[in-house]
This record gives structure tokens, sequence and C-alpha cells, in this order.
């Protein structure tokens, strides 16, 4: 059984950005760059799985700048068997990602593809729901707990009530939440072993996908900043800047 785990390269997350002065989007210059937290949890799940011997090959795929190479080294390190990269510079919006997945989908005839809920930058949480809609795959979202066994996937899944498990058929689509494990350190010796593993670069034309984006950023700014807080010496006071100036009553 193949597996197919998607990543994506993101802004660090420790690393604090700004909006450009023209605000036309993000100032990434000179920022570090590494796997998205959620992608992290999804390739570490897909390992398990394939150390657990239910899976026979777990394949990391990203699209993007051709930088995108480190982050799928990075999964290799972690256990992955081999990468494909769809490089291309334009915006890699959500739609155009999954139409993507879906043609690896179908050359790679992956029964299980497991992506994060959500990437950290645009937060869109979109690109695993289009794909199961695009490829007509059953999916389960906000994952905290994946079993794989006897043609299915049973899956626990986070809801605003507590949680859920659902029982997917495979081929399936899940995407995953920050509770559903912790990723294993990188050493040093996987690092090196990655960089023998095999990495194939691909064009969108290749898969016969049109990547041009659908949606435009009008403005980026960043929000404003909190004025200094008041002391008041009276509740009556308090309750009419509440009123007049908060206007929160």
């Amino acid at each position: 059984m193949k597996i197919l785990v998607a990543v994506k390269r993101v802004v660090d997350a420790n690393v604090k950005v700004g909006a450009k002065s023209d605000g036309t989007g993000i100032d990434v210059a000179n920022l570090k760059f590494s796997m998205n937290p959620f992608d992290e949890i999804a390739v570490e799940e897909a390992v398990r799985l394939k150390e657990a011997g239910v899976a026979t090959e777990v394949i990391a795929v990203s699209a993007g700048v051709a930088q995108a190479q480190e982050t799928l080294r990075t999964a290799l390190a972690i256990g992955a068997d081999r990468a494909i990269l769809i490089e291309s510079n334009a915006e890699m919006q959500p739609l155009a990602v999954a139409k993507l997945l879906k043609a690896l989908v179908d050359k790679e005839q992956a029964a299980l593809v497991i992506l994060g809920k959500q990437a950290i930058d645009d937060d869109s949480n979109q690109t695993g729901q289009m794909l199961a809609a695009l490829a007509n795959l059953p999916q389960a979202t906000f994952a905290s707990k994946v079993i794989v066994a006897d043609g299915k996937a049973t899956v626990t899944r986070e809801v605003d009530g507590g949680s859920e498990t659902l029982s997917l058929m495979l081929p399936a689509v899940v995407t995953v939440d920050l509770r559903l494990n912790e990723p294993r350190y990188v050493t040093l010796p996987n690092i090196m072993k990655a960089k023998k593993k095999p990495l194939e670069t691909l064009k969108p034309d290749n898969l016969g996908v049109n990547v041009a984006p659908r949606l435009k950023t009008l403005k980026v700014a960043e929000p404003p900043k909190r004025s200094a807080g008041v002391k008041v010496q009276e509740v009556k006071t308090l309750v009419e800047k509440l009123r007049t100036e908060a206007k929160v009553l």
C-alpha cells in the first residue's frame, strides 16, 4: 500500500513576519523556511504506518519553488522513501495544489493521502477537502488518531463537542491535527541517508494541470497596534468608557 504525503514549505513557525511596505504581500526576504508543522505530523504518521507494516511505501510530495527540495529532504530524513517536487514559481493556491495531488494519486495509485489540516502561512484549510472532492474519495479531517487495517481507515477526529470516529474505505484522504503524534527528532545519519533517496522533479504541465492563480490578493496590512490601557478610579467611569470608547456595551 502506498501513502502519499503532501508537505509545504512555509516561513518557520518561530519567525515573526510583516507586511511589505507597498501592501502587496508578506515580506519573506532573508527569513528562515521550514516544513509546515501540520505536514510534519502527517509525514510522521505515514512513516509510523509503514513501520507498523501497514504501508509499503511513503511518497512525500510538494508543489512550489525549487527550494522546496529542502523541505522534501526533511520528509525523507523522517522516513519517507522517495519524494516528488512539482516545481513552479507561480503562487500555489489550494485548488491548484489539490488538482496536482489528484493527478499524482491517479499516477501513483496511492491508497491513502495524508495532509496537514492547514498551512500556517495562509490558514486556508482547503486542500484536503478539495482533493477528496476532485478524486471522489472519502475523507476525514482534523484527525487525532488513525488506524489502518482490512482495507479501512478508522479515524478519530476532533469536533466542537468533543470527538467522533469515522470508518473510511480505502483509498481515502485524511488531514491531521496537532494531537495526532509527536514528530521524531531528525538525526544526522538520517539526514545523510536522505540525500541518497530519489527526488523526482516534475512540472505542472507534466501532470496536465493549470496552476494559474484564481484569487487575487488586493492588500496585506498588519493589524493596528494596541493602544496603552488606562486606569479608572470607579466603576461608573469604567462602564462609561466601555460604552463610549470600547463600544462593547
